[in-house]
């Protein structure tokens, strides 16, 4: 509440200053509608306006006056008659012309000159001739074109001829896609397509050259030229010759202020280089740009300075040539001084002066009310003297509007000023009464704002029946504006402004008022306080008793935290339970509707150990005396205070001006630590105070008490103000700001256009830091000095710096984007500079925007977008970070200070396939005693078309094991692969049961991305790789049944050979026996028994290699020489079936050995610790 408050209060008195600005506006422009003036164009189109044959052609002229004007319009030299043309109109209040061409008109039939008149009792203002043309994109024209037989090494230059359109087209070449450009293929200015020297590739039959006009948004195409390049060995390699320009020197002609462009394309072997000078200077610095490869020279902003011999040399290992080309800088006119607007009275005098410069040097002719001066109705008041007229002893009649027209063979300019005789008796426009309030010691601008024809002389009185106001504690300004500079409690009363003429005299009273200042006279202090404590700060003031002031506590020069604890009195602030986050500085400020001051003080929380041996800020210095007073230098002295255990480092000197700001201290200077008296200089008519403040290392002291005032003697300023800018902050302005250099000084602020040979514009200014130039061109360099001055002259003739006026945004895009594509991550990009004069502003870089832009089946679409900005006049950049295999566009922006110009067009690209990232998991299930299933996802970031999946198994613990039943821990390594090779790899382990055997080699399984489910075995272990795509399978090796069925089987057979025993050692013969012995199962073989190997895998087959390719026969049997462990055999059975995911419906690990056509078992079999399973 207490925040609301505070604001609102500070709200209502902004609300009532900005009611009385309005009030006086409202009656400035009261008076200004009653006042007769001549018209003044205001808005008009371009001299050369295309306009789009498609839509309404709208003709802009707006013009002011009093009384309002009347328009008409020429065509061709000739009155326009719009009445008499139905599909013409003229807008309300306006002269702007809205020709429709929707009825089935065709916008040729407007094409012309026009000029618009706007006129009034007082005279006619005519705009500029505006031709009006339609845009034109015409279609090429049919023609035969032979194809192109070139032999490898020569050079070819590809016509491309476009039609002529208005405007020019651009011209861009493709064939299939957009042709890549380089230092041996490039497109010249004129359109062509040169090759410095041909290679087989080049070989194509969809040479193609666009036309594009951006005004109809139409593109227009040339029929594609064929080249066929034919090889002849060796290559003969040639020296530089040149295809553009032709013969050894050329001219040149551009005008002031264009973009300069020069051109050299050399044919040879090797592909020439091409270097720029010029002759007898060097080429200008910041606007010199190269583009094409360097052939071409780009100089933007050109002056008469650029003219001159420029040479470019073509270079090869073989030889070199050049070409020297006379450039000569011409300009179409531009103002020196152009004609202003001129208020006389009767009986006065004046001029207008017209002065244009250009190359050659314009003509200046001069208009009254749109027709020639010489055959205009005579004015004995006027006489023409070249480019100014003078006017001498004007009467009423001799108002009118006169134009300059300054013109030479490369253009004209047109500038409308009027003259405006006017007898009108002399207008006060400050409102009767009106109060002004002012703090003592500070100046008091009283308003008197006049008008009159001729202009009133005014005096001020102060008091009904008091004299005239003169002398130096007065300043009389040009505008009216009466100014104490120091105002007094006894300058309070009433003033009153006197303006007269030959024509009469009218007076108007005001009131001034003056308060007491706002000041703190108990300031808050600086504390240290233990944690939960209670600290306060006090803000005792003393104020005018008519003025209403609020106090505002801030901390850290941010609101003070929402928190109960903070309680704000009305002379303190309280802060309870304190905890360290309350560090900080805490301010008071006091406001009134005419001051404010402020005091500010530290708080440092500690511990409660720690607050004993605090070292803390030192006391504040102590009998501050001053001698040696001089006119502009004076010495201070002063006792230091206490330390509080820490060394003091240096002393701040701090002065008030009593007589200009009371209240407000500024830095003077500081000194070291063991210093205690300085020598100070001093500024004239200041009433100066001082005082010190201590600091060491904990912070600064509280400040001493002020010493005793000493006023130094008027002088004109010694010195002007620093930091000088010149920095516009909207489009068509021009903010001059600076430092002051001292109290009570006024301020001649000038400014010019830089390379214009324009003269100063000047004004003076007081009590302000900042002045606001209006109306100037977007981004423009401006010469700019700030003067001192007071009332006994002025300072030293100031330095001048150089200024901008206000940027815009940027016009142009960047052209020619080109994208080269490095790898899969990362891309070049290449762009053409804007011309800095497009860029309205200081270049801070090129922002390129990257968007995915492209779906492929397995890849989610990311519409993120990525930006990175390149700092300066870059021409290119490096876009890391991409995805592989995935499609992109980007545009490239030109960036100022005011933001971002238009986007290039969208350049699209691919980037190529990379390597997929690891399977998102691998994850083993169902171990048994001879086989694993695998399974798997899919890799997370794909980066193009899967093609395997690479399994590596080795048992993890490597050992011999001999008559031992042994568990074997397997460590797998799975990894996706593309075409591009193989992503990084996932591990996992598994246990299988086996009962002994050798553990071995490393084996590798390349697995086909497309297949689901695999069964690979080696000796004693089967593994069962399985994708997450597929659905999960039943392994019957963990079923319960099976197991209670295994063992009734196992327990039976245990039985047999009991009997069987029992029968042998009795020494009978059992049928079993006799079995085995006369069929003995090739497929199951015993143990040897040397080495605990199985026997079919014996050490002359471990070092076989593995057949590959083989498939089982059409006969459905399985041949041990022609095994294949891959997913087609094992679903090929008769039996075998898929489920609609394409996983098997069987189980890998039921039937084997004894049904050929479902099984398939290698005798060849590698060694037991390693296994292969394609999935191909």
């Amino acid at each position: 509440r207490r925040r609301s408050s505070a604001f609102s209060k500070i709200l209502q008195i902004c609300l009532a200053d900005y009611l009385k600005i309005l009030l006086n506006s409202s009656l400035f422009l009261i008076f200004h509608n009653q006042v007769s003036q001549p018209p003044t164009i205001t808005q008009q189109s371009p001299k050369d306006y295309i306009v789009d044959p498609r839509e309404n052609i709208v003709i802009q002229c707006e013009a002011k006056g009093k009384p309002p004007p009347s328009f008409s319009w020429t065509r061709n030299g000739t009155h326009f008659d719009i009445d008499k043309d139905a599909q013409v109109t003229m807008k309300p209040n306006s002269g702007t012309l809205v020709v429709n061409i929707m009825n089935g008109v065709k916008a040729e039939a407007y094409e012309g000159v026009y000029q618009c008149t706007a006129r009034n009792e007082r005279g006619a203002a005519i705009s500029n001739n505006i031709v009006i043309r339609p845009s034109r994109s015409p279609l090429w024209t049919k023609e035969k074109l032979e194809p192109n037989h070139v032999r490898e090494g020569d050079s070819l230059v590809l016509n491309c001829r476009p039609p002529v359109g208005l405007p020019p087209p651009i011209i861009f070449w493709m064939d299939n896609g957009e042709l890549p450009q380089s230092e041996r293929v490039s497109q010249g200015l004129n359109g062509d397509l040169y090759f410095s020297n041909v290679q087989p590739e080049d070989t194509r039959e969809d040479y193609i050259c666009y036309a594009r006009f951006n005004h109809t948004q139409t593109i227009q195409q040339k029929q594609p030229i064929s080249v066929k390049v034919f090889s002849t060995k060796p290559v003969t390699e040639r020296p530089p010759v040149l295809l553009t320009p032709t013969g050894s020197t050329s001219n040149k002609v551009e005008l002031r202020g264009n973009v300069l462009l020069l051109e050299c394309i050399a044919a040879g072997l090797p592909t020439p280089v091409i270097r720029w000078i010029k002759e007898g200077g060097e080429l200008p610095a910041n606007r010199t740009f190269f583009e094409n490869f360097k052939k071409t020279l780009k100089i933007i902003d050109v002056s008469e300075a650029d003219s001159g011999n420029y040479k470019c040399i073509a270079r090869n290992i073989l030889g070199s040539t050049h070409h020297v080309i006379s450039v000569t800088v011409k300009a179409s006119p531009y103002w020196i001084t152009a004609p202003r607007n001129l208020v006389l009275s009767p009986g006065e005098d004046g001029t207008l002066i017209c002065r244009a410069n250009g190359n050659p040097k314009p003509s200046i002719s001069w208009l009254t009310n749109g027709v020639p001066i010489a055959i205009a109705p005579e004015d004995p008041s006027r006489r023409v003297d070249g480019d100014t007229i003078i006017f001498s002893a004007v009467q009423e009649r001799s108002s009118a509007v006169y134009q300059c027209n300054a013109s030479n063979e490369y253009g004209y300019l047109l500038a409308n000023a009027f003259v405006n005789v006017l007898a009108e008796p002399p207008r006060i426009l400050t409102p009767a009464n009106k109060l002004y309030q002012v703090i003592a010691g500070s100046p008091a601008l009283i308003d008197c704002a006049y008008f009159g024809s001729p202009k009133p002389e005014i005096e001020w009185f102060k008091g009904v029946k008091g004299s005239i106001l003169r002398g130096n504690e007065y300043v009389f300004h040009d505008n009216g504006t009466l100014e104490i500079p120091v105002a007094q409690k006894d300058s309070t009363g009433t003033y009153t402004c006197v303006a007269r003429n030959k024509l009469g005299k009218t007076q108007n009273e005001v009131q001034l008022e003056v308060k007491d200042p706002t000041m703190i006279i108990k300031q808050p202090e600086y504390k240290v306080i233990q944690r939960s404590a209670q600290v306060s700060f006090e803000c005792v003031i003393k104020h005018d008793p008519t003025l209403i002031p609020t106090v505002i506590w801030l901390k850290d020069n941010n609101e003070l935290p929402d928190d109960e604890r903070f309680l704000v009195g009305k002379e303190n602030l309280t802060i309870m339970n304190v905890t360290d986050k309350d560090d900080g500085t805490y301010t008071c400020i006091v406001n009134t509707t005419l001051d404010s001051v402020s005091a500010s003080a530290v708080l440092t929380v500690v511990g409660k150990n720690t607050l004993k041996n605090y070292d803390t800020r030192p006391n504040p210095p102590l009998d501050l005396e001053l001698t040696g007073q001089l006119e502009r230098s004076i010495e201070l002295s002063w006792v230091p205070g206490e330390e509080n255990n820490s060394p003091i480092t240096n002393f701040v000197i701090e002065y008030e001006d009593g007589l200009h700001e009371p209240g407000v201290w500024h830095y003077q200077t500081e000194v070291p630590g063991s210093q205690t008296t300085v020598q100070l200089k001093l500024s004239p008519y200041v009433n100066y105070s001082f005082r010190v403040i201590a600091v060491n290392e904990i912070g600064r002291s509280q400040p001493s008490e002020p010493s005793e005032q000493y006023l130094t003697k008027s002088a004109n300023p010694d010195e002007n103000p620093s930091n000088v800018q010149g920095i516009g902050s909207e489009p068509d302005n021009l903010v001059i700001t600076w430092e002051s250099n001292g109290p009570g000084l006024q301020y001649k602020v000038s400014w010019r256009q830089k390379d214009v040979d324009d003269e100063w514009t000047s004004v003076v200014v007081a009590n302000v830091s900042k002045y606001i130039v209006s109306g100037t061109p977007t981004f423009v360099p401006y010469e700019i000095k700030v003067q001192a001055l007071n009332d006994l002259g002025y300072a030293p003739e100031p330095s001048e710096v150089i200024g901008h006026s206000g940027e815009d945004l940027p016009m142009v895009a960047p052209g020619n984007v080109q994208v080269h594509v490095i790898n899969s991550t990362l891309a070049k990009v290449h762009w053409d500079p804007v011309p800095l004069k497009s860029v309205r502003g200081h270049l801070q870089g090129y922002k390129v925007s990257t968007v995915k832009s492209l779906l492929f089946s397995f890849v989610k679409i990311d519409h993120s977008c990525k930006i990175l900005t390149f700092r300066g006049n870059k021409t290119f950049g490096m876009l890391p970070g991409l995805e592989p295999f995935s499609s992109y566009k980007l545009n490239v922006r030109v960036v100022n200070g005011k933001g971002e110009g238009p986007a290039s067009p969208d350049k699209m690209f691919k980037t190529p396939e990379g390597v997929p990232s690891s399977p998102s998991f691998l994850k083993i299930t169902n171990p048994t005693l001879d086989s694993l299933t695998l399974e798997w996802g899919s890799p997370t970031h794909p980066n193009g078309v899967l093609t395997s999946y690479i399994l590596k198994f080795q048992p993890s613990n490597s050992l011999i094991l001999k008559n031992l039943n042994y568990s074997t821990r397997y460590k797998f390594y799975f990894n996706a692969q593309t075409s591009v090779g193989s992503g990084s790899q996932i591990t996992e382990e598994a246990v299988t049961i086996m009962d002994e055997g050798k553990m071995g080699m490393y084996k590798e399984n390349p697995l086909s991305s497309k297949k689901t489910s695999n069964l690979v075995k080696n000796i004693t272990t089967a593994f069962h790789y399985r994708n997450t795509m597929a659905s999960r399978q039943v392994d019957i090796a963990t079923q319960g049944w099976f197991i209670g069925l295994m063992c009734a089987v196992a327990l039976l057979i245990l039985i047999l050979l009991i009997v069987c025993f029992i029968r042998r050692n009795k020494g009978g013969k059992y049928p079993v026996k006799e079995k085995e012995d006369a069929h003995a199962d090739p497929e199951i073989q015993p143990m040897k028994e040397d080495d605990g190997t199985f026997g079919e895998y014996s050490d002359a087959e471990d070092h076989k290699p593995l057949k590959k390719g083989s498939r089982t026969p059409s006969d459905r049997t399985v041949k041990k020489e022609d095994s294949d462990d891959s997913l087609v055999d094992y679903g090929e059975g008769v039996n075998g079936q898929f489920n609609e995911d394409g996983s098997f419906i069987g189980q890998y690990s039921g039937k084997k050995e004894k049904e050929p056509a479902e099984g398939n078992e290698s005798s060849e079999a590698p060694s037991p610790v390693n296994a292969m399973n394609s999935f191909v």
